[in-house]
Order: structure tokens, then C-alpha cells, then sequence
């Protein structure tokens, strides 16, 4: 306790831009922040842009494959639209037309040419002109937003998705949920996937459910196996709640 003390209330002096040194402290944080209560001021037209998805996560943590998953689970009930971003290729689009996720038209994909999370946070004007003309096609009833892949810092903006699912893979180790982040503690939904690898590389999923509990306060995770479709019900049923509840508060609002 007096080593965790001594965190909190360290200071230290750092030279500032004018060669003077200067006093600061290193704030912690004790709580995940509030971004999973936060709303746009004006509430979103969903007759222009459904009720909108961002799936995040690093590489390789398995965000197409769910994204497949949610698409297969879900194109009976609803009108679906997707956008994937990339760097500089249009693989994930690719990947979700070879495995005829949607109708070809339904599928966009947008190349950032840089930052991935700076395309859904700080200029997203790419991601809503690609929204905007897929609904202008396909008149969504839900649509998904694939970021492309990126650290734990990665975050949507909340003017560009109303929900938001974070991906981490287990091969990571099971150390990735308490290295905290945007996307660990304030997604609304932290999907911790690939569960069939732990035992090939040494992770423990109760340590991971610890941590992420302690990262998330009251914010749901869930371990799964997209590719195996292990826990999508689960996972389509937060999306489909969220969704209801959101067009429930529009319904009693003008629209803007």
C-alpha cells in the first residue's frame, strides 16, 4: 500500500520547451473512464445512417472473423451493411466477399493510407462518406465498421459508431487486459477470442477475467471463438439490446 501511495502522489521536475524545469505529477486512474456513457449532443438520424457497429482490435485478434460471424448470424433479420478499413489493401473486404458474408453490394471498404484508429477517431470523414453511400444503396437497418488493426489505444469516436466491440486474441497472453487502453476499458463489449489457444500458450483465461473485470468496472466481456462460432449468440444479443434500446430513445425524440 505505501508502494501504490507513493505512485500516486509522485512528482518529478521535466524540462519544458524554454529549458526550465517544471513540477508534475503522474495521475492513475481509478475507474475505466466514462466513455461508455457518453453520447454525440445530436442524437443520430438512423433513417441516413443505421444504427452503426465499430468492431477494433489489434491484429490477428480475430475482428473479420467476427465480423463474418455477426453478418451469417444476422442477414435473415436485418438489412446489413459492412465497412472495412485497411492501410493500403482491401483485404478484409476481400476475405468478407469470399466468404460471402453479404451481397457484394453491401460490403465497402475503405484504405486509410495511415494511422488506423486515426480514421475512426480524429478524421473520420472517410468511414461516413463510405456509410453514407452504402445507405444511400442498401437502406441498412445495422450497419458494421471494421477499424483496421491497431494497439490498445485504438477507440472509435462516438460520432462515427453507436456501439462499440473491442477484440483481443488470447495468443497475446493473458497479461493484454490489464495493460488497459481505450479499447480494454471503454468499449461497450470486450470480446476476448481465440479461447481454444490458452492452453497452447500458457494463458489463464480466469487470470483474464479477473483483469478485465477490475479494467471494466461494470462493462461486459465475453470469451469466445468467433471463427468456431462459440459465444456469437452472446454477442449478437448485446448488439440487438443496444440496438433496441437506441431506436427505443429515438423513437421519443425529434430528429435532427
Amino acid at each position: 500500500m505505501a508502494h501504490e501511495d507513493h505512485d500516486r502522489d509522485h512528482s518529478h521536475h521535466e524540462t519544458n520547451d524554454e529549458g526550465h524545469s517544471a513540477p508534475h505529477r503522474h495521475e492513475h486512474w481509478t475507474h475505466p473512464g466514462s466513455f461508455r456513457s457518453w453520447a454525440p449532443a445530436s442524437r443520430r438520424d438512423y433513417r441516413r445512417q443505421a444504427f452503426t457497429v465499430g468492431i477494433g482490435g489489434p491484429v490477428g485478434s480475430g475482428k473479420t472473423a467476427l465480423v463474418l460471424a455477426l453478418c451469417i448470424a444476422l442477414r435473415e433479420r436485418l438489412s446489413l451493411g459492412v465497412v472495412t478499413n485497411d492501410i493500403f489493401t482491401r483485404e478484409d473486404a476481400e476475405f468478407l466477399h469470399r466468404h460471402h458474408a453479404l451481397a457484394p453490394e453491401r460490403i465497402r471498404a475503405v484504405e486509410t493510407g495511415g494511422c488506423p484508429h486515426a480514421a475512426i477517431r480524429e478524421d473520420i470523414s472517410h468511414n461516413l462518406d463510405a456509410l453514407e453511400r452504402l445507405m444511400a444503396d442498401v437502406l441498412a437497418d445495422l450497419l458494421i465498421v471494421e477499424s483496421g488493426g491497431d494497439n490498445l489505444a485504438a477507440q472509435f469516436s462516438r460520432e462515427l459508431v453507436d456501439y462499440t466491440i473491442y477484440v483481443i486474441d488470447v495468443a497475446g497472453g493473458d497479461k493484454v487486459p490489464r495493460k488497459g487502453g481505450p479499447g480494454i476499458t471503454q468499449s461497450d463489449l470486450l470480446v476476448i477470442n481465440k479461447t481454444d489457444l490458452a492452453a497452447h500458450v500458457g494463458a489463464d483465461l480466469d487470470v483474464m477475467a479477473r483483469d478485465a473485470r477490475a479494467m471494466r468496472g461494470e462493462g461486459p466481456f465475453v470469451f469466445a471463438q468467433a471463427k468456431n462460432g462459440i459465444s456469437v449468440d452472446t454477442i449478437v444479443a448485446h448488439v440487438l439490446r443496444a440496438r433496441d434500446e437506441a431506436l427505443m430513445v429515438g423513437s421519443h425524440r425529434p430528429n435532427f
